[in-house]
């Protein structure tokens, strides 16, 4: 089992930045990957990025490519999502979760593990 809680969401201007933690707890996480997604009101929960965290490999949807980051810790077991040039759109319930290393990284069934989410509201 893994536990996963993330922190960091709020409110923030369209252009402005925010860092999103996701500390894991129970087994270690380097044999798993780790991604973050998000859902938007009325909407599917979407794929944002992940990291092979034992390797290091990370893997982003186009979209959010160069204007989201994620990186982990390994010392600390966390995860973040760094949030760059953030958009009225980008608004939603952010959710880290870990899955196995291997199997489709870009589908949320894939990830057994999941946090209760931070909401991320981006006002223009």
């Amino acid at each position: 089992q893994v536990q996963l809680r993330e922190s960091g969401g709020g409110l923030v201007q369209a252009g402005g930045s925010l860092r999103l933690s996701c500390a894991a707890s129970g087994r270690t996480v380097s044999s798993y990957v780790m991604g973050w997604f998000r859902q938007a009101t009325g909407k599917e929960r979407e794929f944002v990025a992940a990291i092979n965290w034992r390797e290091g490999h990370t893997y982003y949807t186009n979209s959010m490519k160069g204007r989201f980051t994620i990186s982990r810790d390994n010392a600390e077991n966390t995860l973040y999502l760094q949030m760059n040039s953030l958009r009225p759109e980008d608004t939603a319930v952010y959710y880290c979760a870990a899955g196995p290393r291997i199997g489709n990284y870009y589908s949320a069934a894939h990830y057994p593990y999941w946090g209760q989410g931070t909401q991320v509201t981006v006002s223009s």
